[in-house]
């Protein structure tokens, strides 16, 4: 038995509905004490160094995007493929 139920709602509402903090103003807080900090030339807030942990360790290396592609492809193949 299978059940389809289609919610239309915005992303604040659904915020509000899992009853998860709105954390917009920390967040302009957060980036305007950055952008002050990369104004004024402080070290380490350069683009390149904020942006470096996220381009070099995480899905935003192009290898491990195309690994986890992979991944993700072989293993629908590999399931599709089976019979019960």
């Amino acid at each position: 038995m299978n059940f389809k139920i289609d919610v239309e709602m915005t992303p604040d509402e659904l915020r509000k509905v899992l009853g998860l903090p709105d954390v917009a103003a920390f967040q302009q807080q957060m980036m305007d004490k950055i952008q002050e900090n990369m104004a004024a030339g402080a070290e380490g807030y350069d683009p390149l160094t904020l942006f470096k942990p996220y381009m070099t360790n995480s899905l935003g290396s192009m290898d491990a995007l195309q690994k986890m592609m992979l991944n993700m492809m072989s293993g629908y193949t590999n399931n599709t493929n089976k019979t019960d």
